[in-house]
C-alpha cells in the first residue's frame, strides 16, 4: 500500500501574523503610501503657523504663542477648530508625535525592504552561468547574432576593449565566451536604500533632539538659550548692534559683535553678520534681524526704578514699530508705539491699560488709562498710574537665530549615499553579452543590458568590431587583389544584426 505524503504543517496564528506584518513591510506600495502621507502634513506644516521652539520651554511661553495663533485663526476657522488643531499637534507637525512615529516606521519599512531584496541582488551579482542552452540564442528573438569566421582570442579581445570582463568555457569541443561589464552595480541600490535610511534618522534626531530659538537682544543686554536649568547653559550678550548707512535708508551691512558665556565664562566672540555666523558648543547663532528698542527707565513714586534698559519693538501696528510691555510689581501694562515727527525726531507713544475683571464672554475687560508722548529725554506720570516714564534714548536690538542640527552630519551622509548610488545606478548600468563559438567558427551572441543602455548602438558597436576582426580570405585564383566594393553601409550577408 502506497505511502501518503506527509500533509505540510499549518502555520501557526504567530506564523502567519509574522508573515503578513513582514508582507506589509517590504510592500513597496506601502512605503510610497507613507511617503505620500507624510509628505501631506509637512504640506499642512508648512501652510500653517507652527510653534517656535522657545514656545515649549515653559507653559507661560507656550500659551503666549498660542494665543497669537489663536488670533490669527480664530476670525478664520473658529475656536473650536483651532483647539482641536492644537489636540492633534498640527501646530508642531515636525515634533508631534505621530509624524515621529510615521518616520520610525518608513525607517522600519525600508530596512525591510533592503533585507528582503539584497539576497535577491546578491544572487544577480555573484551567480554566472557562462554555459547557455542552444534555444538562447536563437537569431529570431531580440537581441541575437551570428556570424562566422572568427576564434575564441578575437572574440576575447572584443569584448576586454569594451572594458567586459570575459570567462570561457570548453564544453564538447564548443567554447562558450561570457562577457560582464559593471556586475556589482545593482548592489548600488543598497547606497540609495542607506541614503534615504539615513536622511530619516536625521530627520528623526532634529526633530526630537534639535533645538531652534528666536533670540532678541537689546544692546548691552544678555538672554539665555537653553531654558534655565539646563546643564551646560548658554548665555548670549549683544556686546553692539552696527548697521551702517541704516539712517539714510541704504544699509551695507548688519552686525551684531556677540559673545557667549557658559558656566560663568566666555566662550566665544564673534562679529556676525547674515552669512557669517558663530559656531559654538553644537549651536550656531545667525544674524536674522533687527529693530528700535527705545531705552526707558520707569520709576514708583518715591523714585525706586522698577525698568531700566532697553524694550524692543519686536511688532508692528499700522506701520510703526509697536511692543507691549508689563510693568513690574505693577498691575499695569504699556503699549509703545514709535513714530518719526515732521522734523526727524523720534517720539514714543505711552498707552497704559489695566485689566479690571472679565467680560461677559471671558475676556478680560481691558480700561485705558491716560497716554503720554515722550521724546527723547523726557519723561511723565500718566493719569492713573503711580510711577514715571522717562524716555533715555533710542537704541536697537539684534534678531539672532540660535539653531542646534544634530542630525546634519547624519544628512550630509545621506546625501553622499543617495548621489553616489543614483550615479552609479543611471551611469554605470550593467551588460551581459553569452557567445557560442562552434569549431567551424560560427559564433552566436546574445546581449542583454538594463534599461538605461541603448542596446542597439552598444551591440551593433560591438558586432562592427567582431567583423573587422575576422580575418580576410584568400583571394581566389585569377581574380584580383582587391574585391569590388559594395555600398558603404552594406553589412556583411552573414551576419545577422540586433533587432531595432
Amino acid at each position: 500500500m502506497a505511502r501518503r505524503p506527509a500533509a505540510r504543517p499549518v502555520p501557526g496564528l504567530a506564523a502567519r501574523l509574522g508573515d503578513a506584518v513582514w508582507g506589509l513591510l517590504t510592500s513597496v506600495d506601502f512605503a510610497v503610501l507613507q511617503i505620500i502621507v507624510l509628505a501631506l502634513f509637512a504640506v499642512v506644516g508648512m501652510t500653517l503657523h507652527q510653534l517656535p521652539g522657545f514656545a515649549f520651554r515653559s507653559p507661560t511661553d507656550y500659551a503666549n504663542e498660542m494665543a497669537k495663533l489663536h488670533a490669527t485663526y480664530d476670525p478664520v476657522l473658529g475656536t473650536g477648530v483651532v483647539d482641536a488643531l492644537e489636540r492633534l499637534q498640527l501646530f508642531q507637525v515636525f515634533s508631534s508625535t505621530w509624524f515621529s512615529v510615521g518616520l520610525v516606521v518608513l525607517i522600519i519599512s525600508i530596512v525591510a525592504c533592503t533585507i528582503d531584496r539584497t539576497p535577491r541582488l546578491w544572487r544577480q551579482s555573484a551567480d554566472i552561468r557562462v554555459v547557455q542552452p542552444g534555444p538562447f540564442y536563437d537569431p529570431t528573438l531580440p537581441d541575437r547574432a551570428v556570424m562566422t569566421g572568427l576564434d575564441a582570442p578575437a572574440v576575447r579581445a572584443a569584448l576586454r576593449k569594451r572594458r567586459f570582463v570575459v570567462r570561457e568555457q570548453v564544453v564538447d569541443g564548443v567554447t562558450y565566451v561570457y562577457g560582464d561589464r559593471n556586475r556589482w552595480v545593482k548592489l548600488a541600490t543598497l547606497l540609495t536604500h542607506a541614503g534615504l535610511i539615513t536622511f530619516l534618522v536625521a530627520a528623526a534626531v532634529t526633530s526630537r533632539l534639535g533645538d531652534e530659538q528666536g533670540l532678541v537682544v537689546a544692546d548691552g543686554a544678555s538672554l539665555t538659550v537653553q531654558p534655565i536649568g539646563t546643564p551646560g547653559l548658554l548665555l548670549v550678550r549683544n556686546l553692539g548692534f552696527n548697521a551702517p548707512g541704516f539712517d539714510t535708508g541704504h544699509p551695507t551691512d548688519f552686525t551684531t559683535r556677540l559673545a557667549v558665556y557658559q558656566d560663568g565664562k566666555e566662550i566665544a566672540e564673534k562679529t556676525i553678520r547674515v552669512n557669517d555666523p558663530l559656531t559654538v558648543d553644537g549651536y550656531t547663532f545667525h544674524q536674522n534681524g533687527f529693530g528700535p528698542a527705545p531705552d526707558v527707565l520707569i520709576r514708583d513714586g518715591a523714585g525706586k526704578p522698577l525698568w531700566s534698559g532697553p524694550i524692543p519693538m519686536t511688532d508692528q501696528t499700522a506701520g510703526y514699530p509697536f511692543a507691549q510691555f508689563a510693568v513690574p510689581g505693577r498691575d499695569v501694562g504699556l503699549q509703545l508705539l514709535l513714530q518719526r515727527q515732521t522734523d526727524g525726531t523720534g517720539v514714543m507713544l505711552v498707552l497704559p491699560f489695566r485689566a479690571e475683571g472679565t467680560n461677559a464672554d471671558g475676556t478680560p475687560n481691558v480700561v485705558g488709562l491716560q497716554p503720554v508722548a515722550l521724546a527723547q529725554g523726557e519723561s511723565a506720570v500718566p493719569g492713573g498710574t503711580d510711577f514715571s516714564i522717562e524716555l533715555r534714548g533710542f537704541s536697537d536690538y539684534t534678531l539672532l537665530i540660535a539653531k542646534k542640527d544634530p542630525g546634519a552630519d547624519l544628512a550630509w551622509l545621506a546625501f553622499g549615499l543617495l548621489i553616489v548610488g543614483l550615479l552609479i545606478t543611471f551611469w554605470m548600468p550593467r551588460r551581459r553579452v553569452w557567445g557560442r563559438l562552434d569549431p567551424d567558427g560560427r559564433l552566436a551572441m546574445t546581449f542583454r543590458a538594463d534599461r538605461y543602455v541603448d542596446v542597439g548602438r552598444e551591440y551593433g558597436a560591438l558586432l562592427n568590431d567582431l567583423v573587422a576582426r575576422r580575418p580576410a580570405p584568400p583571394p581566389a585564383s585569377g581574380d584580383p587583389a582587391e574585391p569590388a566594393a559594395g555600398p558603404p553601409d552594406a553589412s556583411p550577408p552573414d551576419v545577422v544584426p540586433p533587432d531595432a
